[in-house]
């Protein structure tokens, strides 16, 4: 069946949706392990080259298949439609490209006015040069803007009163602004909007008046665009279009938000913000796409066109409560206790539960090498003990206590079966805490099995000739707290579960799922029942219900690389850590035949993926940390019979945690955040404790409670840090 739909959240754009029809008896028919959707959708634009055919004397409708070569289409044969219905539903196809093109209705759109999308066949001598209504994506276009030609700009970095007046120049010069020189850069976009810049002193966005918001490509470059505002008098600022820009797109405040850190490293923050929702979403919608295109140095119209609607729906930052399975009734009570910045503890208690970390009377460690840093932690499901990599040694440290941690031991000089010292590259604990599976950079085909009661690598696992470990998960999210021995495997392009027990290569074919492209996987996490989600550098994410089966869910890439997942207990939800930002996906299904079921048994309806949310810094308080974000894998509190309430990180000096709770209600900026005097290399929960949180420094261990994080402010930001009494600083392990 075949109908055309409208997208809710972009005015002026629509599918051409084919849906498969069952008969009653054929409904079943799939096989629940293919990978297919019932749904295939089309975005409505000129580039489908849409038109009615005939096929052995049944009538058709063709359209380009825009991932495939030029010459290969799609066809949908329709003999039981009568004329005039088809007649209808063709001119109903040009309306939907006279909207997308011109963004207004076509409700006066004459025949006359709608010729112009009736498909016409290529001639001989127009074979040599494609001609198009809309930019190319080479320039940074989304097919579904209307904008100007390209127009040379010469920005100098030092602008001359001939070309500039000197009322600019002092302009600039007041907002501390030296435009980048881009000879010949060429306007992508220009919109008229209001520019704000983040003051220090008043704690609020300062007006800057009118200018035109632009969007520049380097003209010696395929992909490198810079945002830019200028004013009559000239440029009054070029910004390097980045993930490193750390920007919020805000559709009710129609609204730009994003950070920049000039040559002499000073942050600041700015804001353009557009006078209408539709000079809004088409300059949101080519920044989102010449974004796309940096990150990925590819051409936007490479994407597919339901891909394509998918990460622009995803870029607007909007308070939505999210759905749930069933009402949650949260004790209030409770989240106070959890993370509420009222019940703080006074300086006093906050110094003092700062600075347990190992005994001061303790006995010497080890010293590392010269110059070796902490560079891992893992938190232990039993036992009470954390475990920090430094250099080749593993420190190990035991918490018993509430909110301290005393430094125990060092597993020093970890070396392979045939005695050759190496730094791990990825530890996780296995088999009840007993051992610790090791990852070697320098043998990536195996895995080194750890035995901590001796302090001494017992076992390499060769887990095959031809296929790496990239990463690795336990066989469920509780499986650490029990004796199993298996465990799940990721290569670039592979997921597959690894067995111990097993004679020669470790790898077990029969659950062993390879793609033939090139995928990047960049990590794997496990729920407690064992469904599996994989991420990767790509951005892309994958729902699987068991290793060797295809994928029930693929969710396309926003652009960013993913650098790390954790998924609750339940599978409900997943979180996806990106430099700049977090993902929070609901993989529960809202609508169609498998409502109610999750992303990882079912798939979505083409049309109902789910939209993730961002969970990221606000570009101000940014401008109070001093540098880029660059967070650090981010977690769930978890535990056995543990609701999650929590998801904690890190960027450079700083330790953050987002109230989950009111994260699901909408309440994205709930998150609290505390400063210390050295870099965080990563933090976690304690196993089976929402309150406390163990953290490794470079050179430090500690654990804090979440109550001594506190709202960002500018004090909490930029205040000055208090030493650490813990010998370890002195005395690395």
């Amino acid at each position: 069946m075949a109908t055309i739909r409208r997208i809710p959240s972009i005015d002026h754009n629509f599918q051409l949706v084919i849906t498969r029809v069952y008969e009653d008896e054929d409904q079943e028919l799939l096989e629940d392990e293919d990978e297919t959707d019932e749904e295939r959708v089309f975005l409505i634009t000129e580039e489908l080259e849409f038109r009615p055919g005939e096929t052995d004397g049944e009538p058709t409708f063709i359209w380009r298949d825009l991932q495939g070569d030029v010459d290969e289409l799609f066809e949908f044969v329709c003999p039981d439609t009568n004329a005039p219905t088809r007649a209808f539903f063709e001119t109903c196809m040009y309306r939907a490209m006279f909207e997308r093109k011109y963004r207004h209705s076509a409700d006066a759109a004459t025949e006359g006015t709608l010729e112009e999308f009736v498909y016409k066949p290529p001639t001989k001598k127009a074979t040599s040069k494609a001609k198009r209504k809309v930019p190319s994506a080479s320039e940074g276009a989304s097919s579904s803007q209307v904008k100007p030609e390209p127009i040379p700009i010469d920005i100098e970095e030092d602008t001359a009163p001939s070309t500039a007046s000197a009322q600019a120049i002092a302009r600039r010069d007041s907002l501390g602004l030296t435009p980048i020189d881009l000879p010949g850069a060429r306007s992508i976009i220009s919109m008229e909007a209001r520019l704000f810049h983040w003051n220090f002193d008043i704690e609020e966005f300062d007006d800057n008046g009118i200018v035109n918001a632009q969007i520049l490509k380097k003209s010696d470059s395929s992909y490198q665009y810079y945002l830019a505002a200028t004013t009559s008098d000239g440029p009054l600022l070029t910004h390097e279009i980045s993930s490193e820009m750390n920007q919020r797109c805000s559709r009710k405040m129609k609204t730009l938000t994003w950070n920049h850190v000039s040559a002499g490293n000073h942050q600041s923050s700015w804001l353009v913000m557009f006078e209408s929702e539709e000079d809004y979403q088409t300059f949101i919608q080519s920044f989102q796409s010449c974004l796309y295109e940096t990150l990925h140095q590819s051409p936007w119209t490479k994407v597919k066109p339901d891909d394509q609607d998918y990460v622009m729906r995803s870029i607007n930052d909007e308070d939505v409560e999210m759905r749930d399975i069933e009402d949650e009734d949260d004790d209030e009570d409770e989240v106070k206790l959890a993370l509420d910045p009222d019940e703080e503890p006074s300086d006093e208690e906050e110094d003092e539960e700062d600075v347990r970390s190992e005994d001061e009377d303790g006995e010497g460690q080890p010293a590392g090498a010269k110059g070796e840093r902490n560079s891992q932690l893992t938190v232990g499901y039993k036992g009470d003990r954390s475990y920090v990599v430094r250099g080749s040694n593993i420190g190990v440290f035991s918490h018993k206590d509430k909110n301290s941690i005393k430094y125990y031991a060092t597993i020093s000089k970890v070396s392979t079966p045939k005695g050759k010292e190496f730094k791990p590259d990825y530890v996780m604990l296995h088999d009840q805490d007993t051992k610790m599976v090791i990852m070697n950079g320098q043998n990536p085909n195996s895995l080194y099995s750890l035995d901590i009661e001796r302090g001494k690598v017992v076992e390499e696992w060769k887990v095959h000739d031809d296929i790496p470990v990239t990463n690795i998960a336990p066989e469920n999210k509780f499986a650490g707290t029990t004796r199993e021995q298996t465990l799940v495997g990721i290569s670039g392009n592979a997921l597959y579960r690894i067995d111990p027990r097993v004679s020669g290569s470790k790898l077990v074919e029969s659950q062993y799922k390879q793609y033939t492209s090139k995928n990047q996987f960049s990590g794997v996490v496990t729920t407690a029942a064992g469904k599996l989600a994989v991420a990767s550098e790509k951005g892309d994410i994958r729902l699987f219900d068991s290793v060797g089966k295809n994928a029930k869910t693929a969710l396309p890439p926003l652009g960013d690389p993913i650098i790390g997942i954790d998924v609750t207990a339940d599978g409900r939800w997943i979180v996806a850590t990106t430099k700049t930002y977090l993902l929070l996906i609901d993989t529960l299904i809202g609508e169609g035949r498998y409502s109610g079921q999750l992303g990882f048994d079912r798939s979505f309806p083409a049309n109902a993926k789910p939209m993730p949310k961002r969970l990221q810094l606000k570009p101000e308080h940014v401008a109070y940390m001093g540098n880029n974000v660059s967070f650090t894998v981010a977690k769930f509190n978890q535990g056995e019979g543990q609701v999650e309430n929590a998801i904690v990180t890190s960027t450079g000096p700083f330790v953050i945690a987002w109230d989950f709770a009111k994260v699901k209600k909408g309440f994205n900026d709930k998150y609290e955040i505390k400063k210390y005097e050295d870099h965080v290399v990563q933090d976690n929960f304690k196993f089976g404790d929402d309150k406390e949180i163990i953290v490794a420094l470079d050179n430090n261990v500690l654990a804090i409670n979440k109550k001594n994080l506190k709202r960002p402010t500018r004090q909490s930001l930029v205040a000055p840090v208090g030493h650490s009494r813990s010998s370890i600083v002195n005395s690395p392990y």
